[in-house]
């Protein structure tokens, strides 16, 4: 049995300030409170503080500039995709903006993936999507179901869409557990997902369209009525 994560006080501040930043109670574009006013004010050494701005500094919400102090970043402007995890995490209402994203992507990559996909790749794509039936539990099946789009990703031959892939996937395999509505059943994720695959292998772009959408609609009305 694995030993369960405990949480040190410099988690426990990370999290606070994350919370008070992304809910605006600390504005994007301000200064924060000089570090023995913040310090005192949760009730931590400026030690901890410390190592608790250098986190939410390397996760691109504060920048640090001696001299002047520590600053809220404006992430809406200035960042990337990598703050989506801890922006879900934050909030559930990204998913619905990551759906739609995903669903704009995914279809494009089902298209791109059908015209240029290898011999190679086909090969990989129908050996991975053996795998989701295969599987037993809905998180492994789940697992299993995300390694076939990393692989139609990758089947396109650019290596941009394996980067959104990965992002989006980042964004909500974290909270996964809540989302787990259509992969329960490995034979039904698999008969969802199969015409993709198909459609990839015969080199039929409108027809590994078509499948995506189905594919990322189907699953996508799964997951946000087990949300709801």
């Amino acid at each position: 049995m694995d030993t369960l994560p405990r949480e040190t006080i410099v988690d426990v501040l990370e999290g606070r300030l994350r919370e008070d930043i992304l809910a605006g109670r600390h504005p994007a574009g301000t200064l924060l409170p000089p570090e023995r006013q913040l310090a005192d004010g949760y009730g931590v050494t400026r030690t901890t503080l410390k190592h608790a701005f250098g986190r939410l500094v390397q996760a691109g919400l504060l920048e640090t500039r001696h001299g002047i102090g520590t600053r809220v970043r404006d992430y809406a402007r200035l960042g990337g995709a990598d703050l989506l995890p801890m922006l879900v995490r934050h909030s559930p209402d990204w998913i619905g903006e990551i759906f739609e994203v995903r669903r704009s992507i995914g279809t494009l990559i089902a298209e791109r993936a059908a015209a240029r996909a290898t011999a190679r790749d086909r090969t990989a794509l129908r050996e991975l999507l053996a795998v989701v039936r295969e599987s037993e539990g809905a998180d492994a099946v789940q697992l299993a179901d995300a390694e076939v789009h990393r692989a139609l990703a990758r089947a396109t031959g650019n290596r941009v869409y394996v980067l959104l892939t990965n992002t989006l996937f980042n964004a909500y395999l974290p909270v996964r557990t809540a989302l787990a509505g259509p992969f329960t059943d490995p034979g039904a994720a698999y008969d969802r997902l199969a015409p993709l695959v198909d459609a990839v292998g015969r080199g039929d772009g409108p027809g590994a369209r078509a499948a995506a959408e189905d594919y990322l609609g189907a699953t996508e009305r799964i997951m946000l009525d087990g949300l709801a």
